[in-house]
């Protein structure tokens, strides 16, 4: 197997030249689904928003993910596990038109990891103690940036990715199971555990950020007591199900202002604001901004879409 650093080297060219060709600031889907590639030419670009459970690396700059008050720094060669769906903030640290931030990230389906954890050995896999973090970040083995430079090099044969883009994306998942994040991962894969009725709970929360919350009635949802539903999913998102829930509306209401052209007014209730001042006095409490100040001054630099 080639060293780290030309599989790193090889990834890198790779993204370059396909970003480059795609001529896009920002994630760029790919033709293989749920497979994106990341470019960033200029530093400090900030992203707020929520992200489903995914791999993400980077192979060129630096970037920093926030959840509630907890920072993820992660650099060339690292990898991010993300194991259930969170609010984050995502900024880009290091990237420079000559030298450019680079990444590339994978949606982690529940449908296609419950299927292959179906066909491991019970014995091969073991849960992590606790409830851990819904969030991880660790450098890359061999195996795992092998996997991924051979789903890379798809992008250049189209016709090979229907057939062998699923069976490469399995394997991503297993080295990812295998890895030393895996068992955060397979907490929130096996049925019963709390890990996994955290994550219920936060796809629910993500699906109807608009309604009012009954905490009572979300923990009979995913049945967990309400103590054991509040320590549980602090323990797992760095966040009550209520500040979750509050990220997660105002992350909407931005982009509603910002890519859809809506009034601060028509966004806080679109996202379940039935007070306009609450809506301003918590804007600008996560943002730093009232709602109108934060849109306008942003208007010319438009965030994307949070980028693993």
């Amino acid at each position: 197997m080639p060293s780290i650093d030309a599989q790193c080297a090889e990834l890198t060219e790779r993204l370059a030249r396909f970003t480059e060709q795609a001529g896009e600031e920002g994630p760029c889907e790919t033709q293989i689904e749920g497979f994106s590639c990341h470019r960033r030419t200029a530093g400090a670009a900030t992203s707020f928003g929520a992200q489903w459970p995914c791999f993400g690396m980077v192979l060129q700059g630096r970037k920093s993910l926030t959840v509630g008050n907890e920072v993820y720094h992660y650099g060339v060669g690292d990898y991010l596990l993300m194991s259930v769906d969170l609010p984050v903030v995502s900024r880009i640290l290091e990237a420079s038109p000559e030298r450019p931030h680079l990444g590339l990230g994978m949606a982690i389906p529940a449908d296609r990891l419950q299927a292959l954890l179906r066909r491991l050995p019970p014995a091969t896999l073991t849960p992590a103690q606790g409830a851990p973090r819904g969030v991880a970040v660790h450098k890359a083995c061999p195996a795992l940036l092998e996997a991924t430079l051979r789903l890379m090099r798809l992008l250049d044969t189209p016709r090979d990715i229907p057939a062998l883009a699923p069976l490469l994306q399995e394997e991503i998942l297993y080295r990812l199971l295998v890895g030393p994040a895996g068992g955060r991962l397979l907490h929130m894969a096996l049925a019963e555990t709390p890990g996994n009725k955290v994550a219920r709970a936060a796809a629910w929360l993500r699906e109807h950020h608009a309604e009012t919350l009954s905490v009572e009635a979300l923990a009979a949802r995913v049945g967990m007591s309400v103590s054991s539903l509040h320590h549980q999913f602090k323990a797992v998102t760095n966040l009550s199900p209520l500040q979750y829930q509050k990220q997660l509306r105002l992350h909407e209401a931005r982009r509603l202002m910002l890519l859809e052209q809506v009034t601060a007014a028509n966004a806080g209730h679109r996202v379940g604001y039935q007070s306009p001042s609450q809506f301003s006095r918590e804007y600008s409490r996560l943002y730093g901004r009232s709602p109108q100040r934060d849109v306008d001054a942003l208007r010319e630099d438009v965030p994307s879409p949070v980028e693993a």
